[in-house]
């Protein structure tokens, strides 16, 4: 089954270029076939993770995405 958990805070998605040491590069085209996932989707899943660990510890909010 397609995980479809994750919710798009606007409309549109912004690409990025991230740099990866290979073997990080790996595991995460591994968990991507796992999950039957994009790499994309992964990136975009632990990204979320992470500014939610970081906002309950810093008190902040995400920025909210802009209107179009």
């Amino acid at each position: 089954m397609r995980e479809r958990s994750m919710k798009p805070h606007c409309a549109f998605l912004l690409r990025v270029s991230i740099s990866f040491p290979r073997d990080l590069h790996g595991t995460l085209e591994d968990l991507a076939k796992l999950k039957k996932v994009s790499l994309a989707w992964v990136g975009r899943d632990a990204a979320e993770k992470y500014v939610a660990s970081q906002q309950s510890q810093s008190g902040k909010l995400m920025r909210k995405a802009e209107p179009q």
